[in-house]
This record gives structure tokens, sequence and C-alpha cells, in this order.
């Protein structure tokens, strides 16, 4: 009898585990000098004979990638690779992943549909408002246009947003409040100050894609939880602190993406126990609280910026091309965050900064959000009523904000039907992006402000027939 390795069913095989081996050395779960599974777990693990593994490893000790050292086993050999985020967590298709999505998304040109986008479209935002602001900066200071901002970021921007906290409940000084270029950069500086690369972090599944691109860049264990219509599943939560001992979790309060679910009180206040009693710090995203009709519970509220940190951006109400974000920590944090901030990105975007402040003021931004979520509003309920002459139905029916969440009907999966229709030039959100376990292999997250075009749902109607 031959051995495995000979034939083609073995030449496979080999291949399977040298593949195995390169995208965890691509992906930097093992590093420069780390030792490699045993030849006896790696053939248990993997489901091939011990001498497929001899095999792979030694051809991969040929190759110079990793060495053996007599009587110790095999370890790696090759310098450490670059970062490949596309190598890092579960393998998906290329269709579901979130970086790709995001680049079709933000590659695209005028003629491409974008349902599956998470931003307002062009023509909703308040070009006129913005030129007017534009003018109105440029004729102020000349320090403003050429200098630094300051580490913190402009006084009378934090003062006001401060002020809009409160509004929520959320109460912290202004000298509580940092700027940011967008919400991405304050979870990035977040993940920067708290979390080593092997730390468990908390997210929904499903959550907002770009978390776990974000993560696996900070070489995070992502941990997913369930998601219901009234927030986290708690039961999930608590068993999920007890075994992995998370250091974050990364959560939307309000309108949360994708779902549009809205978190209930009571699940805010189990949260909040287990938080303290597992000594877990939890990031709120808070990006769209001006989509909201009526005010939900805000995690940092009930906790008083003590185990939360509220962290909030103007990119998808105002411009996408005006970065301005904000973190408000507890106390405490604020001198190190300066300094972790100054490190990475020297001062603040005082020009951005500047422009926000003046909108924020005139009462051009107060305006341009009563028109969005009356626009939202008629777009929600079209969009939900089209998706339902088709056989798509949403998960729940959204209070406001522009994402439904939606399953599609028995038997279509929604990466097949993402690549079929992006030759068709419709860009979609497939549910695994979401979802870290790979559960939502049926779903699609549209956004209704990108759903006014008839051509889409003939399209979809067309695609799944």
């Amino acid at each position: 009898m031959r051995p495995q390795s000979a034939d083609a069913d073995g030449e496979t095989l080999i291949a399977r585990v040298m593949a195995t081996v390169r995208n965890r050395i691509s992906g930097r779960t093992l590093t420069p000098g780390a030792r490699l599974p045993s030849i006896r777990a790696s053939a248990t693990s993997l489901k091939v004979s011990k001498s497929t593994v001899v095999e792979a490893y030694e051809r991969l000790a040929a190759e110079g990638l990793i060495r053996s050292r007599p009587g110790s086993g095999f370890f790696v050999a090759a310098p450490l690779a670059p970062l490949s985020l596309a190598e890092i967590g579960p393998r998906v298709e290329r269709e579901v992943d979130p970086l790709w999505i995001s680049r079709q998304a933000l590659e695209a040109d005028g003629d491409v549909l974008k349902p599956g986008c998470g931003w307002l479209p062009a023509s909703w935002m308040p070009e006129e408002g913005l030129r007017r602001a534009l003018r109105t900066v440029a004729r102020g200071r000349a320090a403003t246009l050429v200098e630094y901002g300051t580490p913190l970021g402009l006084l009378p921007l934090r003062q006001l947003l401060a002020r809009r906290l409160a509004q929520h409940g959320i109460e912290a000084s202004p000298e509580q409040v940092m700027l940011t270029e967008s919400g991405t950069q304050a979870i990035d500086l977040l993940c920067r100050f708290l979390v080593e690369p092997g730390d468990a972090v908390l997210v929904d599944d499903p959550c907002y894609f770009n978390f776990h691109a974000l993560l696996r860049a900070h070489q995070a264990k992502i941990v997913g939880i369930p998601y219901t219509p009234a927030g986290s599943d708690i039961d999930c939560f608590a068993a999920a602190l007890q075994e992995h001992r998370p250091r974050l979790y990364i959560t939307n309060s309000a309108l949360h993406n994708p779902t549009g679910a809205t978190l209930s009180p009571l699940v805010a206040h189990r949260l909040l126990k287990l938080a303290e009693q597992f000594g877990l710090t939890i990031v709120e995203d808070d990006i769209f609280a001006d989509f909201e009709e009526v005010t939900a519970p805000r995690l940092a509220a009930f906790d008083g910026l003590e185990r939360v940190v509220h962290i909030g951006s103007f990119s998808k109400s105002l411009s996408a091309a005006v970065r301005c974000g904000f973190i408000a920590p507890p106390r405490g944090w604020i001198e190190p965050l300066t300094d972790l901030k100054i490190a990475t990105s020297f001062g603040a975007a005082g020009f951005s900064a500047e422009l926000v402040l003046t909108l924020l003021k005139d009462g051009s931004y107060r305006k341009h959000m009563e028109t969005v979520r009356q626009r939202l509003s008629r777009a929600m309920a079209g969009t939900i009523a089209r998706l339902r002459q088709i056989g798509i139905e949403p998960w729940i029916e959204p209070q406001a904000g522009m994402f439904v969440w939606c399953r599609l009907p028995d038997g279509i999966d929604a990466a097949q039907l993402a690549r079929r229709a992006l030759a068709e030039n419709i860009v979609l959100a497939p549910g695994n992006v979401f979802s870290q376990a790979q559960t939502a292999g049926n779903f699609l997250r549209f956004n209704v402000a990108q759903c006014e075009d008839e051509r889409l749902f003939r399209e979809l109607a067309g695609l799944m027939g």
C-alpha cells in the first residue's frame, strides 16, 4: 500500500496542510520562532495522517518557511510577513469579505447602485450649508487654515458636544471630550490604548463589519454575541465573559448597525452589571444618534462614563469628507489618550472642527437632520414595502435610521446573490459580512436611502427568480 502522500489525494491533503501553515504565518497566528503544533496534534486537528503532516512540514522546511530542531519539533523561520487582514479570522468568500465590500462601494461610479453601502447619497447632504460654512471658516483665523490643532481639539466644539451629550443624559465636561478624525479613528485609538494581541473582544453578531476588520488589524480574538431586537443576548453575553474574560465590548446602543434595533433599558442594566462584575470596558459607538426620532437608552448615561466609553462622529450625518468625531472616556483616561493621540496622529484636525462648529451653531445642521429624518422615514416605509413584494422580509421594522436587516426567501444564499448583483452594477451587503460566526448567510442589510431607484427591485426579483 502506497503512503498517502504519494497519490493525488495525498498531494491535495499535503497542499492543504501547507496552506494552513502559510495562512497562520501570514495572519500572524504563528510568528518567527514560534513552535508549530506537533505532527500528531496537526494530524488530529486537520484530520489527515501523520505521514501527510510530515511531508507538508518537510516541504515547508525546504522552502525556508519553517525549520526543524531535532528533538524539539518545527519552528517558524521566516521573517514576520506583512500583515494581511484578509488572512486573519474565518476564511470567507471574497464577495462577503468586509474589506472587499467597502472597496466596491467606495470605488463605485455614478451608474452603480449601492444599497449595501453605509452612508447617505451625496444628494441628501447639505451642500449649500457646507459651502457657506467653508467661506466663513476661510475668512477666519489664518491659524485654522495652516496650523496643527491642539491634541484634545477645538475647545468651543468640545463645549458644544458636552452640551449635546447632556441631552442624552451623559455628563461629560469639555475637558473629558477628545476630538478625533472619525468614529473609526476613535475605536482604533481605544484599541491601541486597551488591547494587546490575543486579547478577547466581544462584538454583536451581527455587527458593523468594519469592527471585524479593525479588530483583526489589532490581532484581537473576536467573539460574537447573538443580537436580539432588544440588544445583546444576555445569557450568551454572560457565558462569553466567563469563558473568554474579554478586554472590551464594542456595540451600538441606538439604531444598531446592521439590524436597526434599539437597546432596551432592561438589557442595558443587565449588561452594565455584568461589565462591573467582570471588569469589562464597553465602547458605545453612537454615530447614528442624530438619526433617532425618539432617544434610546445610552449605556454611558446609565454608567456615568465609569466603564463605558462613548464615541460619535459626523461622517454619516454631515459629510464623510469633513473628518470629525469624538471620544468621551472615563476622566482618568484623558491624559494617556492624549499622549497616544499625539504619538499616532499629532494634532487634531482644526479646519474640520471649525467647519462642524460653524454648521452646528448657525442652525444648518439641525435643519438638515430634520429633513434627513423625514426622508429616511418615507424611504424606510417604501423600501420595506417594495422588498416584501419580492419576498424579502425585514427582521424587524426599525423605528428610525437608514438600515433594515432582511431575511431572503428560503434557499437563496446572500453571498451568491451579491456575486450575481455585482455583475449588474449593484453592490449588496451579504449577512455574513456582519457575522463573526458566519450564521447570517440568508440575510442582507439594505440602506433605505440608497434604495430609491426602481431598477434595484426589478434586478433583485430577476436575480432571485
